[in-house]
């Protein structure tokens, strides 16, 4: 088989423009872009017909469940879905089961994704109350950050410990640190008085309520008084508060920030009106909240204050999601409809594709300082994505998650991916995945 393949006639968005042109790769690389390609050897020719064709989309955040909560997930299974999503790159996180708090656990993540992910992958190293020293030997070249919780996780993920966290702060510069930022002391506190309310029947409305505005904005603000204090390079994930806006800058471009934000297609999706007809498929930690909190977080994306959009895709079974509140799991799956969910907002005049690429592609490689990844360029890695616009609606029938369901079930978006390519190989073409591939590790240009 060729290892040279050519894209014709492609509508190619990439650093704010838009041109038709060919692309050349060869070696999993792009070699050449051009208006029209004259080549002599041995070639795959892809005609693509003016669509779209975008750099694929960089996932900052995903539970992939792997090891020890297979039954909801694998990394194999969770990137076939990603891919036939546009997602060629993803970075897990630590809370799978044992909690990757050790070199050689977060190594053996590592193993599992090199045996079975048709995606480019990553994971964070997890932080806790007691591996400090563990977490400094982490090497930032081939490891995307770390993981800090700061809110309710499972097992021995919670940082709560001041010691414990201005440490972390203090001297694990100038690798990323990426938080979840909850406050654990108010969390509580709310679900005491919803418990003293309603007992064990706690109405899911409720739960942007329990995990409040409040909550979410005490810990984004100790988590950014800390980076400034230290010097940390900070990256607080899901921001689903219009309070919490008021932390982050936008005067500055993104290579040069220290301190950045993500939103989640949840939070810029739903509000707390949802949660009568979705219920605990919408229940995610940070909660969806208000339509205020929605319409501030994707202005803050337009205006540069939240610099990536990423999914937290975290699957449940449906069994795990149809059990009453206060015992559903938090988390949906979402990698396989993040782009088309973008792009209808696109279709409503909301956002630019550019800035979708900017945000999705674009910013996650500069801010995560990816190795020549997230762009279309010459000598770049090959991970591309082709969007027609042609209808797609959401069926069991096509849902790639291993759990099987999806929030968007039933929702036609109005663009379609057609074709995924990961290193140069097409792994997903017109609804059918290509596995004789397999994605590679991601590498980070450290700034130590």
């Amino acid at each position: 088989m060729s290892n040279t393949t050519i894209l014709r006639n492609a509508r190619i968005i990439n650093e704010g423009n838009e041109v038709v042109a060919d692309v050349l790769i060869k070696n999993g690389r792009i070699e050449r872009i051009a208006p029209q390609i004259s080549y002599d050897g041995r070639a795959i020719d892809i005609e693509i017909n003016g669509n779209y064709l975008l750099p694929g989309c960089i996932d900052d955040q995903v539970h992939f469940r792997e090891p020890g909560l297979t039954h909801k997930a694998t990394i194999a299974s969770e990137a076939r879905a990603a891919v036939a999503g546009g997602i060629t790159s993803f970075m897990e996180m630590p809370n799978t089961v044992p909690n990757a708090l050790t070199q050689e656990l977060l190594e053996d993540k590592y193993q599992i994704a090199t045996r079975s992910s048709i995606a480019n992958f990553s994971f964070f190293m997890g932080a806790s109350n007691d591996n400090l020293e563990e977490v400094l030997k982490t090497d930032g070249t081939k490891v995307c950050g770390v993981k800090v919780f700061m809110g309710s996780s499972t097992g021995n993920m919670l940082v709560d410990n001041e010691d414990t966290l201005r440490g972390l702060f203090e001297r694990v510069p100038p690798m990323l640190i990426a938080t979840h930022c909850e406050d654990e002391a108010t969390v509580r506190a709310n679900l005491a008085a919803y418990k003293e309310k309603y007992g064990e029947d706690i109405p899911v409305e409720m739960h942007p309520l329990i995990r409040s505005e409040e909550a979410c904005y005490r810990s984004s603000e100790l988590a950014v008084r800390l980076a400034k204090k230290h010097g940390a390079r900070l990256h607080v994930l899901h921001i689903s508060t219009a309070k919490e806006l008021s932390l982050f800058e936008n005067t500055i471009p993104l290579p040069q920030k220290k301190i950045t934000a993500e939103a989640c297609i949840h939070h810029l999706w739903f509000s707390d009106a949802d949660y009568a007809e979705k219920g605990n498929s919408i229940k995610w930690n940070p909660a969806v909240k208000t339509a205020h909190d929605r319409d501030a977080i994707f202005q803050a994306v337009l205006d540069n204050r939240i610099d990536v959009i990423a999914t937290d895709h975290a699957p449940h079974t449906l069994e795990e999601k149809s059990r009453k509140y206060l015992e559903a799991p938090s988390g949906g799956p979402l990698v396989q409809h993040a782009l088309m969910a973008m792009l209808e907002k696109m279709e409503q005049g909301k956002i630019s594709i550019q800035k979708i690429v900017e945000k999705m592609a674009h910013s996650p490689a500069e801010l995560f300082r990816i190795k020549d990844r997230g762009y279309i360029r010459e000598g770049y890695f090959a991970d591309l994505v082709v969007v027609e616009n042609n209808a797609f609606t959401v069926t069991k029938d096509n849902i790639l998650y291993q759990c099987g369901w999806s929030p968007f079930e039933g929702h036609t978006f109005p663009y379609r991916i057609s074709k995924t390519f990961v290193n140069g190989n097409l792994v997903y073409n017109n609804g059918k995945l290509i596995e004789h591939s397999l994605g590679e590790r991601l590498m980070f240009e450290y700034p130590g």
